[in-house]
């Protein structure tokens, strides 16, 4: 079934709180709940550790907050592995790595119009997890063709158990480090990434989506096989809007674009209002339907959220649940006056 829009709300899944259940009762705020992470709560909970339960050649070591790679230890547990991968269990996200995830499971949220859930994407998790020689694993070419199986095998694992809860469930794939994907620095060769990242997205079961908070190559982006693109506008008003073909194609074929405009960081947070975020959305939205883009079009394929990952803001009253509150604020203005009086 379609990803919901005209407006409603989400957000991203990091979270500062070490309280369970009002972390989660603040994600059950938004139109469309998701489980939270909780990375301070511990360090099962970081979004790179979660994305390496049961994966081959991992060392984690709790105490130290490290999460490394071997590849005698990747050789050593690969038979194994790949002995159970017909087996749901091995891609599953257990209790021991997730506090929430769990008790989401069992909520009643049928009524809901949409939930979500979440992975750590395979080209930030190759990035960020070094082997032995200090060298990312997204650049060796036996650990890379494995790591974008595994992943994708974990999101529809993670996408089949939200859709018995609500038929129309859908994934994020988190992925900051496509920011860096086609830089000169990466080490990782334009056209090898692009076909990684197809055919990664080709083993994704939809709905599926991809979620991130930096400035990363936006045409490639729109171009995937995407049915949702999650962003921070806040910090890319006047770049995104520049992409116009790619998003008119992006919206033709259905894809859903989800609008992060509410600061959670401190210092734009307090600059900011109600109003003055609703200008800067419809300022954007303008800009696309004055290029042409169908207005009506657009609102019905847009959902709002917080602009960035809450966990760069440790105040979770003053700033982080205050940001969720003016998400579904600005969400209901912003309805209230292009999707209900249709102006």
């Amino acid at each position: 079934m379609p990803i919901p829009g005209n407006l409603l709300t989400t957000a991203m899944a990091v979270m500062p709180h070490t309280d369970v259940k009002r972390a989660l009762d603040v994600a059950l705020t938004m139109d469309i709940p998701f489980w939270p992470q909780l990375p301070r709560l511990n360090y099962h909970e970081d979004m790179y550790v979660q994305a390496a339960e049961h994966f081959p050649g991992i060392v984690l070591n709790m105490e130290k907050r490290t999460l490394r790679f071997s590849m005698d230890k990747f050789m050593e547990e690969l038979e194994d592995v790949l002995a159970r991968f017909d087996s749901p269990e091995i891609f599953d996200i257990s209790p021991d790595f997730s506090a929430v995830y769990h008790r989401f499971l069992e909520l009643d949220l049928s009524d809901r119009p949409a939930i979500r859930g979440q992975l750590e994407g395979p080209v930030s998790f190759g990035f960020n997890v070094l082997d032995q020689d200090e060298r990312p694993i997204l650049f060796d070419d036996t650990v890379r063709p494995f790591m974008f199986e595994f992943m994708a095998r974990r999101v529809n694992v993670q996408l089949e158990r939200l859709k018995k809860i609500n038929s129309n469930a859908f994934m994020y794939i988190d992925e900051p480090g496509l920011q860096f994907l086609f830089s000169a620095m990466s080490g990782y060769g334009d056209a090898k990434a692009r076909a990684d990242m197809e055919s990664f997205f080709a083993m994704i079961e939809r709905p599926r989506g991809v979620h991130l908070c930096g400035n990363p190559d936006w045409d490639f982006l729109l171009n995937l096989d995407l049915d949702i693109l999650s962003m921070d506008i806040y910090t890319n008003v006047d770049v995104f809007p520049a992409y116009l073909k790619s998003i008119r194609r992006f919206l033709d074929r259905g894809g859903i674009l989800c609008w992060g405009i509410v600061p959670t960081n401190a210092e734009p947070h307090e600059k900011e209002n109600i109003a003055s975020l609703m200008t800067l959305i419809e300022d954007v939205w303008k800009r696309l339907t004055d290029s042409g883009i169908d207005r009506r079009q657009l609102l019905a394929q847009s959902l709002i959220s917080p602009a960035t990952c809450c966990l760069v803001n440790l105040d979770i009253e003053k700033t982080v649940e205050k940001g969720f509150a003016m998400v579904k604020a600005l969400s209901e203005r912003l309805r209230e006056k292009w999707i209900s009086k249709g102006e």
